[in-house]
């Protein structure tokens, strides 16, 4: 129901300021509301990007598949995300694979949520600072 609402939101926006709204803002508002990129939980630790992308290619064209991985030990995190071209392609994956079995276990597929970044300067002052002598509490009492 949220989604509705959002969209309809959108759409009295475009609508009421259609001459003036650039093309270019309107398709990036289109673009973060793509049910093309699905959530891929549960893989196994031995699943990479290219039996991944082979595990969902019967279903449409795949633009990415990823498997994300621990940056320190390069090691498969678990779950990963695949792009399709279109959104039907995705829809059909998501029934179809959702609890199916893939290298050994039963993997979880839905549609992935795009998490909105920061501001640079919210950041920077969280990490604590940064520059000459930001942030720490080295030096003489």
């Amino acid at each position: 129901m949220a989604f509705y609402n959002k969209l309809g939101s959108l759409l009295r926006q475009s609508v009421s300021q259609s001459s003036s709204l650039p093309m270019g803002s309107m398709m990036n508002s289109a673009r973060f509301m793509s049910t093309n990129k699905l959530f891929i939980g549960g893989l196994s630790y031995s699943t990479d990007d290219q039996s991944l992308k082979q595990a969902f290619d019967a279903y449409g064209e795949v633009v990415e598949a990823r498997v994300i991985t621990d940056r320190d030990t390069g090691r498969s995190r678990g779950f990963g995300f695949v792009n399709f071209t279109e959104a039907e392609a995705a829809n059909s994956a998501m029934s179809a694979m959702d609890g199916q079995e893939l290298q050994g276990r039963n993997i979880r597929v839905s549609l992935a949520n795009e998490r909105p970044s920061a501001p640079r300067a919210y950041n920077d002052s969280y990490r604590g600072g940064g520059g000459y002598g930001g942030g720490g509490r080295g030096g003489d009492y």
